[in-house]
Protein backbone atom coordinates (compact mmCIF):
# COMPACT_ATOMS: atom_id res chain seq x y z
CA UNK A 1 0.00 0.00 0.00
CA UNK A 2 1.37 3.40 -0.99
CA UNK A 3 2.37 5.32 2.13
CA UNK A 4 0.96 8.75 1.28
CA UNK A 5 0.55 9.87 4.88
CA UNK A 6 4.09 8.82 5.80
CA UNK A 7 5.46 11.35 3.27
CA UNK A 8 3.25 14.19 4.53
CA UNK A 9 6.10 16.64 5.09
CA UNK A 10 7.21 16.11 1.50
CA UNK A 11 3.72 17.10 0.32
CA UNK A 12 3.73 20.12 2.65
CA UNK A 13 7.12 21.12 1.23
CA UNK A 14 5.84 20.91 -2.36
CA UNK A 15 2.93 23.14 -1.40
CA UNK A 16 5.32 25.72 0.02
CA UNK A 17 7.41 25.63 -3.16
CA UNK A 18 4.25 26.45 -5.12
CA UNK A 19 2.84 29.09 -2.77
CA UNK A 20 5.97 31.06 -1.82
CA UNK A 21 6.86 32.34 -5.33
CA UNK A 22 3.30 33.61 -5.74
CA UNK A 23 3.39 35.40 -2.39
CA UNK A 24 6.75 36.97 -3.26
CA UNK A 25 5.27 38.16 -6.57
CA UNK A 26 2.27 39.53 -4.69
CA UNK A 27 4.54 41.50 -2.34
CA UNK A 28 6.86 42.70 -5.10
CA UNK A 29 4.34 43.55 -7.84
CA UNK A 30 1.03 43.86 -6.02
CA UNK A 31 -2.27 42.29 -7.05
CA UNK A 32 -3.33 43.23 -10.59
CA UNK A 33 -6.88 44.48 -10.00
CA UNK A 34 -8.97 45.39 -13.04
CA UNK A 35 -11.33 48.35 -13.21
CA UNK A 36 -14.11 46.15 -11.81
CA UNK A 37 -12.41 46.68 -8.44
CA UNK A 38 -10.33 49.84 -8.78
CA UNK A 39 -12.69 51.94 -10.88
CA UNK A 40 -11.98 53.37 -14.33
CA UNK A 41 -12.94 52.95 -17.97
CA UNK A 42 -12.36 50.09 -20.39
CA UNK A 43 -12.37 50.64 -24.16
CA UNK A 44 -12.12 47.58 -26.41
CA UNK A 45 -11.29 48.38 -30.04
CA UNK A 46 -10.82 46.32 -33.20
CA UNK A 47 -8.89 48.07 -35.97
CA UNK A 48 -9.56 47.62 -39.68
CA UNK A 49 -5.88 47.25 -40.44
CA UNK A 50 -2.88 46.45 -38.27
CA UNK A 51 -3.49 47.55 -34.68
CA UNK A 52 -1.10 50.16 -33.23
CA UNK A 53 1.63 48.99 -30.90
CA UNK A 54 0.63 49.19 -27.20
CA UNK A 55 3.60 51.51 -26.53
CA UNK A 56 2.40 53.96 -29.23
CA UNK A 57 -1.13 53.88 -27.82
CA UNK A 58 0.14 54.54 -24.29
CA UNK A 59 2.09 57.53 -25.60
CA UNK A 60 -1.02 58.79 -27.40
CA UNK A 61 -3.15 58.55 -24.24
CA UNK A 62 -0.42 60.19 -22.15
CA UNK A 63 -0.61 63.21 -24.46
CA UNK A 64 -4.35 63.44 -23.66
CA UNK A 65 -3.79 63.45 -19.90
CA UNK A 66 -4.12 59.70 -19.24
CA UNK A 67 -0.53 58.85 -18.33
CA UNK A 68 -1.63 55.76 -16.36
CA UNK A 69 -3.39 54.14 -19.35
CA UNK A 70 -2.89 50.37 -19.63
CA UNK A 71 -2.95 48.94 -23.15
CA UNK A 72 -3.14 45.25 -24.03
CA UNK A 73 -3.20 43.61 -27.46
CA UNK A 74 -6.02 41.17 -28.22
CA UNK A 75 -6.87 38.89 -31.12
CA UNK A 76 -7.89 40.11 -34.58
CA UNK A 77 -6.09 43.47 -34.51
CA UNK A 78 -7.65 44.49 -31.22
CA UNK A 79 -6.59 46.62 -28.27
CA UNK A 80 -7.98 46.91 -24.75
CA UNK A 81 -7.34 50.27 -23.12
CA UNK A 82 -7.90 50.86 -19.41
CA UNK A 83 -7.82 54.41 -18.05
CA UNK A 84 -9.20 56.60 -15.32
CA UNK A 85 -12.96 57.10 -15.49
CA UNK A 86 -14.18 59.15 -18.45
CA UNK A 87 -17.65 60.19 -19.61
CA UNK A 88 -19.19 59.62 -23.03
CA UNK A 89 -18.24 63.09 -24.25
CA UNK A 90 -14.56 62.58 -23.45
CA UNK A 91 -14.66 59.12 -25.00
CA UNK A 92 -16.06 60.50 -28.27
CA UNK A 93 -13.33 63.17 -28.38
CA UNK A 94 -10.66 60.48 -27.90
CA UNK A 95 -12.17 58.25 -30.59
CA UNK A 96 -12.12 61.11 -33.11
CA UNK A 97 -8.43 61.69 -32.33
CA UNK A 98 -7.74 57.94 -32.52
CA UNK A 99 -9.25 57.68 -36.01
CA UNK A 100 -7.24 60.65 -37.20
CA UNK A 101 -3.98 59.15 -35.94
CA UNK A 102 -4.39 55.37 -36.29
CA UNK A 103 -7.17 54.83 -38.82
CA UNK A 104 -10.67 53.39 -38.61
CA UNK A 105 -11.75 50.88 -35.97
CA UNK A 106 -14.84 49.28 -34.42
CA UNK A 107 -15.76 49.83 -30.80
CA UNK A 108 -16.46 46.41 -29.27
CA UNK A 109 -17.01 47.46 -25.67
CA UNK A 110 -16.96 50.49 -23.43
CA UNK A 111 -17.63 50.48 -19.70
CA UNK A 112 -16.98 52.68 -16.70
CA UNK A 113 -16.89 51.72 -13.03
CA UNK A 114 -16.56 54.33 -10.29
CA UNK A 115 -13.88 53.92 -7.61
CA UNK A 116 -16.60 53.77 -4.94
CA UNK A 117 -18.35 50.84 -6.61
CA UNK A 118 -14.99 49.13 -7.17
CA UNK A 119 -14.08 49.44 -3.48
CA UNK A 120 -17.49 48.06 -2.51
CA UNK A 121 -16.93 45.05 -4.80
CA UNK A 122 -13.58 44.32 -3.09
CA UNK A 123 -15.19 44.53 0.36
CA UNK A 124 -18.08 42.28 -0.61
CA UNK A 125 -15.71 39.78 -2.22
CA UNK A 126 -13.68 39.50 1.00
CA UNK A 127 -16.88 39.15 3.04
CA UNK A 128 -18.14 36.44 0.69
CA UNK A 129 -14.98 34.36 1.09
CA UNK A 130 -15.01 34.73 4.90
CA UNK A 131 -18.68 33.80 5.18
CA UNK A 132 -18.17 30.80 2.89
CA UNK A 133 -15.20 29.63 4.98
CA UNK A 134 -17.14 29.99 8.24
CA UNK A 135 -20.16 28.18 6.81
CA UNK A 136 -18.01 25.31 5.54
CA UNK A 137 -16.25 24.93 8.88
CA UNK A 138 -19.51 24.90 10.87
CA UNK A 139 -21.14 22.46 8.45
CA UNK A 140 -18.25 20.00 8.66
CA UNK A 141 -18.18 20.30 12.44
CA UNK A 142 -21.86 19.32 12.49
CA UNK A 143 -21.60 16.62 9.79
CA UNK A 144 -18.69 14.85 11.55
CA UNK A 145 -20.04 15.28 15.07
CA UNK A 146 -20.13 11.50 15.63
CA UNK A 147 -16.34 11.10 15.30
CA UNK A 148 -13.78 12.27 17.88
CA UNK A 149 -12.53 15.84 17.48
CA UNK A 150 -15.10 16.74 14.83
CA UNK A 151 -13.98 20.38 14.89
CA UNK A 152 -10.61 19.39 13.40
CA UNK A 153 -12.20 18.30 10.13
CA UNK A 154 -13.65 21.74 9.51
CA UNK A 155 -10.39 23.48 10.37
CA UNK A 156 -8.35 21.12 8.17
CA UNK A 157 -10.73 21.70 5.24
CA UNK A 158 -10.39 25.48 5.63
CA UNK A 159 -6.57 25.27 5.76
CA UNK A 160 -6.59 23.18 2.56
CA UNK A 161 -8.98 25.70 1.01
CA UNK A 162 -6.66 28.57 1.97
CA UNK A 163 -3.86 26.66 0.24
CA UNK A 164 -5.87 26.80 -3.00
CA UNK A 165 -6.78 30.46 -2.51
CA UNK A 166 -3.12 31.38 -1.99
CA UNK A 167 -2.09 29.41 -5.08
CA UNK A 168 -4.77 31.14 -7.16
CA UNK A 169 -3.87 34.61 -5.87
CA UNK A 170 -0.15 33.99 -6.33
CA UNK A 171 -0.63 32.79 -9.91
CA UNK A 172 -2.71 35.91 -10.64
CA UNK A 173 0.11 38.12 -9.31
CA UNK A 174 2.71 36.31 -11.46
CA UNK A 175 0.52 36.35 -14.57
CA UNK A 176 -0.24 40.02 -13.98
CA UNK A 177 3.45 40.81 -14.21
CA UNK A 178 4.38 38.37 -16.99
CA UNK A 179 1.28 38.51 -19.23
CA UNK A 180 -0.33 41.79 -18.11
CA UNK A 181 -3.44 39.92 -16.92
CA UNK A 182 -5.78 41.64 -14.50
CA UNK A 183 -8.20 40.21 -11.95
CA UNK A 184 -11.74 41.20 -12.85
CA UNK A 185 -15.20 40.06 -11.75
CA UNK A 186 -14.74 36.76 -13.63
CA UNK A 187 -11.61 36.12 -11.56
CA UNK A 188 -13.71 36.37 -8.39
CA UNK A 189 -16.18 33.89 -9.90
CA UNK A 190 -13.31 31.50 -10.66
CA UNK A 191 -11.93 31.87 -7.12
CA UNK A 192 -15.28 31.03 -5.50
CA UNK A 193 -15.68 28.04 -7.84
CA UNK A 194 -12.21 26.81 -6.88
CA UNK A 195 -13.19 27.03 -3.20
CA UNK A 196 -16.26 24.89 -3.88
CA UNK A 197 -14.28 22.27 -5.82
CA UNK A 198 -11.57 22.14 -3.16
CA UNK A 199 -13.93 21.56 -0.26
CA UNK A 200 -16.03 19.07 -2.25
CA UNK A 201 -13.05 16.79 -2.87
CA UNK A 202 -11.82 17.17 0.72
CA UNK A 203 -15.21 16.14 2.10
CA UNK A 204 -15.13 12.96 -0.02
CA UNK A 205 -11.84 11.93 1.61
CA UNK A 206 -12.98 12.96 5.11
CA UNK A 207 -16.21 10.98 4.74
CA UNK A 208 -14.23 7.85 3.94
CA UNK A 209 -12.02 8.50 6.97
CA UNK A 210 -15.14 8.69 9.11
CA UNK A 211 -16.41 5.35 7.78
CA UNK A 212 -13.06 3.61 8.23
CA UNK A 213 -12.63 4.87 11.79
CA UNK A 214 -15.58 2.59 12.62
CA UNK A 215 -14.57 -0.33 10.37
CA UNK A 216 -10.88 -0.27 11.38
CA UNK A 217 -11.39 0.40 15.08
CA UNK A 218 -8.14 -0.07 16.97
CA UNK A 219 -5.89 0.71 13.99
CA UNK A 220 -3.52 3.71 14.24
CA UNK A 221 -5.12 6.93 13.01
CA UNK A 222 -2.50 7.56 10.34
CA UNK A 223 -3.05 4.06 8.90
CA UNK A 224 -6.81 4.67 8.73
CA UNK A 225 -6.27 8.01 6.97
CA UNK A 226 -3.79 6.52 4.49
CA UNK A 227 -6.17 3.68 3.63
CA UNK A 228 -9.03 6.16 3.16
CA UNK A 229 -6.99 8.35 0.78
CA UNK A 230 -6.05 5.35 -1.36
CA UNK A 231 -9.68 4.22 -1.50
CA UNK A 232 -10.78 7.61 -2.86
CA UNK A 233 -7.71 8.30 -5.02
CA UNK A 234 -9.04 6.84 -8.28
CA UNK A 235 -12.40 8.53 -7.84
CA UNK A 236 -10.85 11.92 -7.14
CA UNK A 237 -8.44 11.80 -10.06
CA UNK A 238 -10.97 10.46 -12.57
CA UNK A 239 -13.61 13.00 -11.57
CA UNK A 240 -11.21 15.94 -11.81
CA UNK A 241 -9.72 14.77 -15.13
CA UNK A 242 -13.10 15.12 -16.83
CA UNK A 243 -13.22 18.77 -15.73
CA UNK A 244 -9.55 19.32 -16.65
CA UNK A 245 -10.14 18.13 -20.23
CA UNK A 246 -13.15 20.42 -20.57
CA UNK A 247 -11.22 23.43 -19.28
CA UNK A 248 -8.26 22.68 -21.56
CA UNK A 249 -10.63 22.63 -24.54
CA UNK A 250 -12.04 26.01 -23.49
CA UNK A 251 -8.53 27.46 -23.13
CA UNK A 252 -7.56 26.29 -26.61
CA UNK A 253 -10.79 27.01 -28.48
CA UNK A 254 -12.99 29.14 -26.21
CA UNK A 255 -11.77 32.56 -27.25
CA UNK A 256 -9.84 35.41 -25.67
CA UNK A 257 -12.66 36.80 -23.52
CA UNK A 258 -12.88 33.77 -21.21
CA UNK A 259 -9.29 32.50 -21.44
CA UNK A 260 -8.11 34.22 -18.24
CA UNK A 261 -11.14 32.96 -16.32
CA UNK A 262 -10.74 29.36 -17.52
CA UNK A 263 -6.98 29.33 -16.90
CA UNK A 264 -7.45 30.43 -13.28
CA UNK A 265 -10.17 27.81 -12.90
CA UNK A 266 -7.85 25.10 -14.23
CA UNK A 267 -4.96 26.06 -11.94
CA UNK A 268 -7.26 26.29 -8.93
CA UNK A 269 -8.85 22.93 -9.74
CA UNK A 270 -5.45 21.22 -9.94
CA UNK A 271 -4.44 22.85 -6.66
CA UNK A 272 -7.71 21.73 -5.05
CA UNK A 273 -7.19 18.14 -6.16
CA UNK A 274 -3.65 18.18 -4.76
CA UNK A 275 -4.61 19.75 -1.42
CA UNK A 276 -7.56 17.40 -0.84
CA UNK A 277 -5.38 14.32 -1.35
CA UNK A 278 -1.98 15.37 -0.04
CA UNK A 279 -2.69 18.13 2.51
CA UNK A 280 -6.11 18.10 4.17
CA UNK A 281 -6.05 14.60 5.68
CA UNK A 282 -2.36 14.91 6.57
CA UNK A 283 -3.23 17.95 8.67
CA UNK A 284 -5.57 15.70 10.68
CA UNK A 285 -2.70 13.24 11.28
CA UNK A 286 -0.34 16.00 12.40
CA UNK A 287 -3.02 17.30 14.75
CA UNK A 288 -3.87 13.85 16.11
CA UNK A 289 -0.19 13.10 16.85
CA UNK A 290 0.50 16.65 18.05
CA UNK A 291 3.65 16.57 15.97
CA UNK A 292 4.37 20.28 16.44
CA UNK A 293 5.75 19.40 19.88
CA UNK A 294 8.77 17.73 18.26
CA UNK A 295 9.29 20.00 15.23
CA UNK A 296 12.06 22.02 16.84
CA UNK A 297 13.54 19.42 19.17
CA UNK A 298 16.94 17.94 18.51
CA UNK A 299 17.04 14.22 17.88
CA UNK A 300 18.40 12.06 20.73
CA UNK A 301 22.03 11.05 20.23
CA UNK A 302 21.04 7.41 19.82
CA UNK A 303 18.74 8.33 16.94
CA UNK A 304 21.40 10.53 15.33
CA UNK A 305 23.95 7.73 15.55
CA UNK A 306 21.50 5.28 14.00
CA UNK A 307 20.82 7.60 11.07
Amino acid sequence: MWDIVGKRYLWFGISLLIIVPGLLALIAFGFPLAIDFTGGSLLDLQFQGQAPQPADMKEFYAGLGYADAQVQSTQNNGLQIRTQSMDDTKKEEIEVALRQKFGDFTELEFGTVSATIGGEVVTRAAQTVLIAALGIMLYLWFAFRQVPHAFRYGVAAIIAMLHDVLVTIGVAAIFGKVFNWQADALYLTALLTVIGFSVHDTIVVFDRVRENLIRMRGEPFDRVVNFSIIQTLNRSINTQLTVVFTLLALILFGGETIRHFVTIMLIGLLSGTYSSIFNASQILVVWENREWRTWFRRKPKSVQAAT
